[in-house]
C-alpha cells in the first residue's frame, strides 16, 4: 500500500496546543536542510542535535517524519511511539504513528492510534479523513476475502496522510485536507475560469481554492463593460444621453487593465516553469530564473543547476500541480507569487507552500528568489 505523504516542511508551532521552546538556529538550520532534499545530512545533524536537546519535541518530530521518508518505517515508528509517549496530547505522533501502520498492514494498530489522535484533538480533520481511509481499506479487503472483489477500487485504497506540522494552527488540519482535493479541478478551474464562475452555486468552493485564479478572468471584463455600455447610447441616443458620461467618468480602467496584464504574464511564466519542471525541459526550467536568481545556500549557479539537471534527469515521472496562486505586485518590476506545491515523484510526495519572487528583466518575468514557507 502507498503512502501519501503530505509535506509542509515548515513545523507549524501553536502556543494554543502546547507550549513548545523556540526554534533555534541550528535546529532551523537542519530543517532548511530537509526542506531542500538533503535527508542524510538533515538526519546526521539531527542526531547530534538531539543529543544536546533529547525531549525536543520538534526535533524528534522531524526525525520521524525523515525516517519514514527514508523508508525506514520501523525505526520511525519508535520516534512517534517515544513523542506520543512524552507529549500524549500532541495528535500529530498519533497520524504518523497510524500511517506507518498502515503502511505495514496494521490496521487495527493504525486504527487504534487515530482514536487516540481524534481523542486528544477531536476537530483534527486529517486524522478524521485518515480513521476513514483505514476503515475503507479494512472494509475492502474483508470483502476481497469472503467474495474475491477487485480490490483495485479507487474507493477503498488508502489516502493515507503522513503529517508534516506537529502542532498545526487552528484550521491548519483542515486546510491540509483540503488542498488535496483542489489539485485535479485546478487544472479545469484555470482552463476555464469564465465558464466554471457564473454557472451556479457550487462554484463557491472553487472560488475559495483559487481566488488569484478569478482575478485574472475578472479584471479584463471590466474595461469591456464600458464598450458596451458606449455603444447602448448611440442605438438610442436621444433617451438616454446621459449614460455615455459613466464610462468617461472612469478613467482609473486603464491602468487595471495593464495591472491584469502584467498579473496575468506573471501567472504565464510560473505556469511556464512548472511546466517545464514536471516535463524535465531542463534547458526551459533552467531559463526560468534570473541572472540574479539567489540560490537557496548561497551557493555557485553551476553547482545549483548542476544539482536541478541531475533531478529533473532521474527516471521517476514527476507530477506537479499548483493551487491557491496569489500574485502581489512589489513595483512595476517585481512581483511576489505564493501557492501551495504537490509534488510526486516516484514514491515521494511533498505537499508544501512557496514563495517565488519574479522580477521582469527584458521584457521576461523571471525568478530571482525561490523559498519554501
Amino acid at each position: 500500500m502507498a503512502v501519501s505523504r503530505v509535506l509542509g516542511r515548515c513545523l507549524l508551532i501553536s502556543a494554543l496546543l502546547f507550549p513548545l521552546s523556540g526554534w533555534s538556529a541550528e535546529f532551523d538550520d537542519i530543517n532548511q536542510l530537509a526542506e531542500q532534499g538533503h535527508t542524510a545530512q538533515a538526519l546526521e545533524r539531527l542526531n547530534s542535535y538531539l543529543g544536546k536537546q533529547p525531549k525536543d519535541a520538534k526535533a524528534l518530530f522531524l526525525k520521524g517524519v525523515l525516517l519514514a521518508e527514508s523508508e525506514k518505517q520501523d525505526d520511525a515508528i519508535k520516534v512517534f511511539k517515544e513523542l506520543t509517549e512524552q507529549y500524549p496530547q500532541l495528535p500529530a505522533p498519533y497520524n504518523n504513528l497510524a500511517v506507518l501502520y498502515a503502511y505495514q498492514g496494521n490496521y487495527d494498530k493504525a486504527q487504534a492510534a487515530l482514536e487516540a489522535a481524534i481523542r486528544t484533538h477531536p476537530s483534527y480533520a486529517t486524522a478524521h479523513e485518515n480513521l476513514g481511509d483505514i476503515y475503507a481499506r479494512m472494509a475492502s479487503e474483508s470483502y476481497s476475502r469472503a467474495l474475491q472483489l477487485d480490490t483495485s477500487n479507487s474507493r477503498a485504497q488508502s489516502k493515507l496522510s503522513l503529517i508534516k506540522d506537529l502542532l498545526p494552527s487552528p484550521g491548519q488540519a483542515a486546510s491540509n485536507v483540503a488542498l488535496a482535493e483542489p489539485s485535479p479541478p485546478a487544472k479545469v478551474a484555470a482552463a476555464t475560469p469564465a465558464v466554471t464562475t457564473p454557472k451556479a452555486t457550487p462554484t463557491k468552493p472553487v472560488e475559495t481554492e483559487k481566488p488569484a485564479v478569478e482575478l485574472p478572468a475578472s479584471k479584463p471584463a471590466t474595461p469591456t463593460a464600458p464598450t458596451v455600455s458606449a455603444s447602448k447610447p448611440a442605438e438610442a441616443q436621444n433617451v438616454k444621453p446621459t449614460e455615455p458620461s459613466a464610462p468617461v467618468a472612469k478613467p482609473a480602467e486603464p491602468p487595471k487593465t495593464v495591472a491584469a496584464g502584467s498579473e496575468q504574464a506573471i501567472r504565464d511564466a510560473v505556469d511556464t516553469w512548472a511546466k517545464a519542471w514536471a516535463g524535465k525541459n531542463v534547458t526551459q526550467y533552467l531559463a526560468s530564473y534570473a541572472k540574479d536568481f539567489k540560490t537557496p545556500n548561497g551557493e555557485p549557479r553551476s553547482s545549483w543547476e548542476a544539482t536541478r539537471k541531475d533531478r529533473l534527469n532521474k527516471p521517476a515521472k514527476i507530477e506537479l500541480k499548483l493551487s491557491n496562486v496569489q500574485v502581489s505586485m512589489d513595483n512595476a518590476h517585481t512581483a511576489t507569487v505564493r501557492f501551495q506545491q504537490f509534488y510526486q515523484a516516484g514514491r515521494l510526495t511533498q505537499r508544501t507552500g512557496k514563495r517565488l519572487v519574479l522580477v521582469q528583466q527584458q521584457g521576461r518575468w523571471l525568478i530571482q528568489q525561490e523559498t519554501n514557507r
